[in-house]
């Protein structure tokens, strides 16, 4: 059986702990890998080995950088079906989902090369006499980052290439469910030239996490989860003094007004809702329905749900692969099974649903509630899986303060004609991403990534302007310079004069 080791000091390195998980095929059921759980004593040593490369990469300059970057995303283009396979191999999605979760991390790895624009400082000259000020901004040291499941290369390539390039090192901590992408990105870093322990991925599950947020070497977290480990996250990290992004779960909603394209607005909803089988904290999992629209939308999204192909992932005729383990299979048929005792109506139920061939798979069909309330467990939970809910509104206004009273904030997305309508809801929506007639709203790279409320515990989001300043630091610096031809003045103890 395949063993996934951990990748420290710049290579690879066997697991010490005698501790293994298994790694699971979705799509048949079976254990075809076994991954290494790092000990304390492993964290510690790929935190050593950063450390140690901070000492040189830490002043490297940016054409060194920019230099190594640039070879590695060739490599990474090179190599993005393969990576594309690992990613089916472990999590299950189909592979042109997973093409697609490469090219977005490649989006990163593109603003990553542009990092010498990203870190022109500011400078302002003759503030006083001969007095300069320049406001300039420089890595942190060692970062830590801790990714999911759902997409294990996309989410690390949202973190390592950008805080490499701000000149930090990085020690990343994948899913242990699917931890092959993560392991292959760094061998295809190492291959472009990046200098040993820049990058380090250690396997492991909750001994790493507790090791890399207590650890006096590790600057920075980066997290994306769920909303409970997300604040956990958050308070142990913070509380050991370190700077934390932590992106937690989410419920989108799209909201559908009487005057949208019915038909746009039904495809999109199959779209962003079924995707990847619903693993993703940007999928919407409620339509809200407004006025008289709500039969006729259900019917659509029904009928386009219905012909959804289902099937493994390798396989070109599919649209949707399975769930990533069994355990989140039966919960997510748990949702579905007890909608209806909690008032909804279950119009398209897709629990019990296998694949001819692929019995002993992680499947489950598309289900679709209508007419939820807001108090089922259906609607409350982040269910994260294929399961979308229907709400029914009167108004915009109804509309708007029931997205609003979620504890999630990541993202959300109205369908409307009206301009006006769409410019009040973007404006009035308490969420970190929207959405105008794109169900989706997922950031391109130059601009950051991220939710409000429970979606987001930290200050910055991640990638673009958010990421950049999360990965460094600023410092001012005052000068003056004496003009050669004054004599010395004496000393003078009183305020410093700026003017």
């Amino acid at each position: 059986m395949k063993t996934v080791h951990h990748w420290i000091g710049g290579q690879a390195v066997e697991g010490a702990s005698g501790s293994f998980g298994p790694v699971t095929d979705p799509a048949t059921g079976e254990v075809t890998t076994q991954v290494a759980l790092a000990s304390a004593d492993e964290v510690d040593a790929a935190v050593a080995a950063a450390k140690a490369a901070y000492a040189s990469w830490g002043t490297s300059s940016l054409a060194q950088r920019t230099s190594v970057l640039f070879t590695f995303r060739a490599l990474l283009d090179q190599h993005r079906d393969e990576i594309a396979r690992l990613i089916t191999a472990e999590h299950g999605k189909v592979h042109d989902d997973a093409l697609g979760e490469v090219a977005r991390g490649l989006e990163i790895v593109d603003l990553a090369c542009g990092i010498t624009v990203q870190l022109k400082g500011e400078l302002s000259t003759q503030v006083a006499s001969r007095v300069d000020v320049a406001s300039i901004r420089q890595p942190l040291g060692v970062v830590a980052g801790i990714t999911p499941f759902n997409f294990p290369a996309m989410v690390p390539m949202w973190m390592f290439p950008l805080a490499i390039a701000c000149g930090n090192t990085f020690v990343l901590k994948p899913s242990e469910k699917d931890p092959s992408a993560a392991l292959r990105l760094a061998e295809l870093f190492a291959e472009a030239g990046l200098p040993a322990g820049v990058l380090n991925v250690v396997n492991g599950d909750k001994v790493a996490v507790d090791r890399l947020l207590e650890h006096p070497d590790v600057a920075a977290v980066s997290f994306v989860g769920s909303t409970p480990i997300a604040r956990h996250i958050h308070a142990t990290a913070s509380a050991n003094g370190k700077r934390v992004q932590a992106l937690g779960g989410a419920k989108n909603h799209m909201l559908v007004l009487p005057d949208a394209d019915l038909d746009a607005a039904a495809d999109a909803a199959v779209s962003a809702a079924y995707g990847s089988a619903g693993e993703r904290c940007m999928a919407v999992s409620a339509v809200v329905a407004v006025g008289a629209i709500g039969d006729e939308l259900v019917a659509k999204i029904k009928e386009r749900a219905e012909k959804i192909t289902i099937g493994p992932g390798h396989d070109p005729a599919s649209e949707m692969g399975p769930l990533i383990t069994a355990a989140h299979r039966d919960k997510v048929a748990g949702y579905v099974a007890g909608a209806a005792a909690q008032g909804a109506e279950v119009v398209l139920d897709g629990t019990g649903f296998t694949v001819e061939g692929y019995e002993k798979g992680h499947w489950i069909g598309l289900s679709l509630l209508d007419k939820v309330p807001t108090d089922s467990d259906a609607y409350r939970d982040e269910i994260f899986g294929p399961v979308l809910c229907v709400l029914r509104a009167e108004t915009y206004e109804e509309g708007l303060a029931l997205i609003n009273a979620s504890p999630y904030g990541n993202g959300t997305a109205v369908f409307t004609r009206d301009g006006g309508a769409a410019r009040r809801f973007q404006l009035e929506v308490e969420a970190g991403m929207v959405g105008v007639n794109v169900p989706i709203p997922v950031p391109v790279g130059y601009h950051s990534f991220g939710g409000w409320k429970d979606s987001l515990f930290g200050d910055h989001h991640i990638y673009g302007n958010d990421g950049t300043h999360f990965y460094t630091r600023g410092k001012v610096v005052t000068t003056r310079w004496p003009d050669p031809a004054d004599a010395p003045t004496g000393v003078d103890l009183g305020f410093p004069r700026n003017h």
